[in-house]
């Protein structure tokens, strides 16, 4: 068995055969057949099919995410009106006091009559009187 990885001086003979003897490598080119037309359109279509798919599914999250902003912006003006309602249902309640409307009455001016009557003329040209009670 030869002695492989060494000192050169220890062999010399075995230096000299490997520069005579020179062997000529023919290298083999493989040309790849081209893909048939079928293959490139079913290839093609397959890349089309995927991208009409993904911009399917982004527009449908595009329009989901547009609805959770009009839901949000709508519970947003929905508190607001709540809040407006209450207090105008609050201002109602203290407007409509039977107490508050007589003495706002009394700051005008006006003064309860209980002597008023009221006359109501007909269409035969007769009147009617009521009294108040």
């Amino acid at each position: 068995m030869a002695y492989m990885h060494g000192n050169l001086a220890v062999q010399p003979q075995k230096r000299q055969e490997r520069q005579t003897s020179v062997q000529t490598k023919k290298k083999v080119v493989v040309r790849r057949k081209t893909l048939p037309v079928q293959e490139k359109l079913l290839y093609l279509f397959t890349v089309v099919m995927c991208v009409i798919v993904a911009g399917v599914i982004i527009f449908r999250y595009a329009q989901i995410y547009q609805m959770n902003l009009e839901i949000k912006q709508l519970t947003e003006k929905y508190e607001a009106l709540s809040v407006q309602q209450k207090e105008l249902q609050r201002k109602y309640e203290t407007l409509s006091d039977p107490g508050m409307i007589k003495r706002k009455a009394e700051e005008l001016g006006m003064i309860p009559n209980d002597q008023e009557v009221i006359s109501v003329e007909l269409g035969s040209g007769s009147s009617q009187t009521a009294m108040k009670e």
